[in-house]
């Protein structure tokens, strides 16, 4: 089958949920805390919207250029890859310890997210990721092809659908944390 196809099906559903989550939640639940010191989901979708916008732009980047063809993706992040997740642990990366402000506005939120989405989409549309010879360097993993970029846009989203479960199951009564 084919990659892009398979991996923008699954951006898709992934980036929907995180969408249709927010329904489920007044302003104030999302700017709450579960405790002292952590992020509250709030902030865990600033993060994936900062992240993911600066991501969605090196993959624009990789797709529109054969620069760094030959670049290679460190050894961890093959392994991150061939798994199709990141490892089931709290990542401790450069914006965890940074300060990530509370969103102003739910409506926002789901702006951003249907934007990045409209710009994936519309990319995947017009350009054939699966030929696409240019990479991007990660800050952490070395070098990313536009395909490999999806596939890390969508993993990074999944992941925090992990810690999303954590801080349901500290604020919502009778959320079971799962994980």
């Amino acid at each position: 089958m084919n990659p892009a196809a398979n991996l923008i099906t699954q951006f898709n559903h992934t980036i929907d949920q995180w969408i249709a989550f927010l329904d489920d939640y007044t302003l104030e639940m999302l700017c709450q805390p579960p405790r002292e010191g952590s992020w509250s989901l709030g902030q865990v979708y600033r993060h994936i919207i900062d992240d993911t916008n600066y991501q969605v732009e090196q993959m624009l980047a990789a797709a529109a250029s054969t620069a760094n063809s030959e670049g290679e993706m460190r050894p961890d992040g093959q392994a991150m890859f061939l798994r199709n997740s990141f490892p089931d642990i709290m990542i401790e990366g450069p914006a965890t310890g940074s300060y990530i402000p509370q969103p102003a506005d739910k409506v926002i939120l789901r702006q951003e997210l249907l934007a990045i989405r409209k710009t994936v989409n519309d990319l995947h549309t017009s350009t054939d990721l699966n030929a696409a010879a240019g990479k991007t360097e990660h800050p952490g993993f070395r070098f990313f092809s536009a395909l490999e970029w999806l596939q890390f846009v969508e993993m990074h989203m999944r992941h925090h659908l992990r810690q999303k479960q954590r801080i349901d199951g500290a604020l919502l009564p009778g959320e079971k944390e799962q994980g």
